[in-house]
């Protein structure tokens, strides 16, 4: 039996309006593998960074530390696109007045796979909250460890800052902050009331998305590590707790190393998600070690059989209304 099927029973069968407090949590490593840079304003600008305590075990009077940030909807963007490549390809984003589903075109299907999952606002008046919450992922490293900065240019034809007809300088030089390669974070994605194919689509667009930040048809390659799976009531601790809180586990108070292998940092997350879950007002349920690599090997598995993910993907469409 496949661990999704084997804890079934934590996970609505089919798609209800009507919620039901049914969360699974994907406890993540996004381990940065080229450099990357995130931000909000445009090139030049500095990179996200908030100033936060280290770790839980602060002492007073201890000043806080700057952390790089990827905003929320940096990871959720760049997933659902990655699900939405998938839909298309088996021309499963439907049409609503002579249009194809799009993304901030205002023209949402309001029945696809993407909709029903990630959330839509139609223009007039139909609306999907999204059942992906996510929320701002923190480094694990303080912002001046794992950040440099590189100058940058923009040369003519001729390979050179001249312009060969005009025998005018380029002005085009100018220095980003970009985050290094080997850098961590620590997230928590949360499913509300999936089913367990919603829940084999999420993971899929998980692992198959690769770029994310400013420039990522370049830059921005990263390896999202499934560190943890908690089926719950309720929702879990915040990115921020967890992040100090593994923190504290690998530092014990003192700086961390850089880089750290993300193995060290997977372990951290387990071991920081079994304390801070005993504070948990509510019931869960934690996969082992094991069975998160099963998890793993089962999604793979899935996405390299095309009749097998087909199938899937049109059982889901089909689930949500009479109009699939």
């Amino acid at each position: 039996m496949s661990i999704i099927d084997r804890y079934s029973a934590h996970l609505p069968a089919t798609y209800s309006n009507s919620p039901q407090g049914r969360f699974v949590s994907l406890l993540l490593v996004r381990k940065v593998e080229s450099e990357a840079i995130f931000r909000t304003e445009g090139s030049g600008e500095p990179l996200n960074r908030e100033f936060v305590f280290a770790g839980r075990q602060h002492r007073e009077g201890q000043p806080p530390i700057p952390r790089i940030v990827i905003s929320k909807r940096k990871q959720t963007a760049v997933e659902r696109r990655t699900g939405r490549e998938l839909l298309r390809r088996y021309n499963l984003l439907k049409g609503k007045n002579d249009r194809v589903c799009t993304l901030n075109t205002n023209t949402p299907c309001e029945w696809c796979v993407d909709c029903m999952l990630y959330g839509y606002a139609a223009g007039g008046g139909g609306s999907q909250r999204s059942r992906v919450i996510t929320d701002d992922a923190f480094s694990l490293h303080s912002a001046e460890t794992i950040t440099g900065q590189r100058q940058f240019n923009a040369l003519f034809d001729s390979s050179t800052m001249y312009d060969r007809d005009t025998g005018k300088r380029s002005t085009s030089i100018n220095t980003d902050e970009y985050i290094r390669p080997e850098s961590l974070f620590i997230d928590i994605e949360t499913l509300k009331d999936v089913t367990p194919d919603e829940l084999r689509y999420t993971l899929g667009n998980l692992f198959r998305s690769a770029r994310y930040g400013a420039i990522s048809s370049r830059i921005g390659k990263i390896e999202n590590i499934l560190a943890g799976v908690v089926f719950s009531d309720c929702e879990l601790f915040s990115n921020l707790e967890l992040t100090q809180t593994v923190f504290d586990v690998l530092g014990d108070g003192k700086d961390l190393d850089f880089p750290l292998h993300p193995s060290q940092a997977e372990r951290a997350v387990r071991e920081a998600t079994t304390g801070l879950l005993r504070d948990l007002p509510g019931r869960f349920v934690a996969l082992s070690e094991e069975e998160v690599n099963d998890l793993r090997r089962e999604i793979v598995a899935l996405y390299s059989d095309e009749s097998a993910l087909e199938s899937m993907l049109r059982q889901m469409t089909a689930s949500y209304g009479p109009r699939a």
